[in-house]
């Protein structure tokens, strides 16, 4: 049987497309395009620690809303 990961990561992982786009729009099609992820914006600037988890989404916005990097799992 595979593993979590291992089953995130057969879906898509990365959305380069979703740069420049609002925030809450590319949580939504992040997690339509995996539903196995879990995807939240985070403010650019904001101190998180840096461990990975293969579920997980940030979006990287700036203070208006807008996606400033290209989302990956982890």
């Amino acid at each position: 049987m595979a593993s979590t990961c291992e089953q995130v990561e057969e879906g898509k992982t990365s959305w380069p497309e979703l740069v420049g786009e609002d925030g809450d729009c590319a949580v939504t099609t992040i997690e339509k395009e995996n539903k196995l992820v879990n995807a939240q914006t985070i403010l650019e600037g904001t101190i998180i620690l840096q461990i990975y988890i293969c579920d997980r989404v940030y979006v990287w916005v700036n203070k208006k809303g807008i996606v400033i990097s290209t989302p990956t799992i982890g």
